[in-house]
């Protein structure tokens, strides 16, 4: 899963970035200067990962990753996201949109800090950015409607209807996600990788003086935006944090009263937020866990692994991890029945252990 990190000039966004990856990327006061993003791979912590290497004993234990992108913001801010961000973040599964809550005299603030302010005017550069998407694509339709003929013809003239009318409700501030787009058109929209209309995770950037207040502050958060995740988080702490020992960490975050940290916490609601789930592969002495998106066929997700899966899938051997820990072993929960043989529509559930048969 990769994921973009957003948020106005003095958000605090790459403090959020280093805290979610314990990465060193600099942080200042001011906009980033360059265009290229800082990026940054997380593998996900998952227990049941450590529950079958008891019970398997592979070579070899991967769990799946998370890809972080920060991308740089112009402090000028005359035209919303610039051509590189827009780049950069319409290849992510997901979005974090951060926004300042902390009051800090040495980060200056225009405006005063107004977390929901911010918000809107985030929302308003995906917009921005969507528009210049849905622009870009009518002109290449008008471009080849010259020379076509039906049944393409036919084809183009149905899309660019399709545009203009993602670009009309654009224009009168709605995201592609709010449109009430059918089935079809969900799909169709996807394919642009609209940032309107991508998952959207809020994280109000809190200081430490403001932990007490965080249940609150994310209550407000999902009251104004309910089909957004909300996350109230001292960035700035957790990246100091990042810098100790787990075991360090989790003391001071007790202490302070903060029960998870930034890290696992925002690979949880990120999960949730794009409908994600893990299952775990066995083969050659490793023991992998691949994500993917809940209701994903078999065959597909079989991709994940490899093409040649997808492509010669023949059925794949399935067991529930719940399942496979009672019976200690997969010898026994084929003995018992729990270990079941599925086709290509079958549906992969969180915590299935897979095998995919195949041949090309």
């Amino acid at each position: 899963m990769e994921i973009g990190i957003i948020g106005l000039p003095r958000s605090g966004k790459t403090t959020l970035f280093n805290s979610l990856t314990r990465g060193k990327a600099e942080t200042r006061a001011f906009a980033a200067s360059g265009v290229e993003p800082n990026v940054g791979v997380v593998k996900v912590p998952d227990g049941r990962l450590e529950g079958l290497q008891a019970l398997l004993k592979p070579k070899r234990l991967v769990p799946a990753e998370v890809k972080y992108v920060d991308v740089a913001v112009s402090s000028e801010r005359k035209d919303g996201l610039s051509g590189a961000a827009r780049s950069h973040l319409t290849k992510t599964d997901a979005l974090i949109g951060v926004a300042r809550a902390f009051t800090d005299e040495a980060v200056l603030s225009s405006g005063g800090v107004d977390p929901w302010r911010d918000i809107g005017a985030m929302n308003g550069d995906l917009l921005l950015a969507d528009l210049i998407i849905a622009e870009h694509r009518l002109q290449r339709i008008g471009e080849s409607l010259k020379g076509a003929r039906s049944p393409e013809r036919e084809n183009l003239v149905k899309e660019q209807a399709f545009v203009e009318r993602i670009r009309a409700s654009l224009e009168n501030g709605v995201p592609v996600r709010d449109q009430g787009l059918s089935g079809d058109e969900v799909r169709m929209a996807e394919s642009y990788q609209f940032l309107s209309n991508k998952p959207l995770l809020i994280v109000l950037n809190i200081g430490e003086d403001q932990l007490p207040q965080a249940p609150a502050m994310e209550d407000e958060a999902r009251k104004r935006y309910p089909r957004f995740n909300a996350a109230a988080i001292c960035a700035k702490l957790e990246m100091e944090l990042g810098q100790l020992n787990d075991s360090e960490a989790a003391e001071f975050r007790s202490a302070m009263g903060v029960s998870e940290g930034a890290m696992q916490r925002i690979i949880r609601l990120s999960y949730e937020l794009v409908g994600m789930v893990s299952f775990f592969s066995t083969a050659s002495g490793e023991v992998r866990a691949w994500a993917v998106r809940q209701d994903t066929p078999a065959p597909r997700a079989a991709a994940k692994i490899h093409s040649d899966m997808e492509r010669g899938f023949i059925r794949a051997e399935v067991v529930a991890y719940g399942d496979l820990v009672k019976c200690g072993s997969l010898a026994e929960a084929k003995k018992r029945g729990l270990l079941r043989l599925e086709g290509k529509n079958y549906l992969v559930q969180d915590g299935d252990v897979v095998t995919f048969l195949f041949s090309v």
